[in-house]
């Protein structure tokens, strides 16, 4: 998967276990660079970090994923 960034900004592998012993989830990891790119939290609804920015890849036609599960999300909550 490839993902466009603009920052200089990265997650702190110092606190991954912490977090994770926490209920946090590192559910996209960089291959080249061992850092997070993607955080989820199961026992939430709808908990998801991203390092990426996903409207760079989204167009009205064909929104981002990330943007169609949030969407959806939003409505089984409003929903509920």
């Amino acid at each position: 998967v490839s993902e466009r960034h603009r920052h200089r900004f990265e997650f702190n592998n110092a606190y991954l276990a912490e977090l994770e012993a926490a209920g946090m989830v590192a559910a996209g990891i960089n291959p080249e660079t061992g850092l997070v790119e993607i955080v989820e939290i199961p026992s939430h609804p709808w908990f998801v970090g991203v390092q990426f920015h996903p409207e760079y890849k989204s167009t009205v036609a064909n929104p981002h994923p990330l943007f169609v599960a949030f969407a959806a999300a939003a409505m089984t909550h409003k929903n509920s």
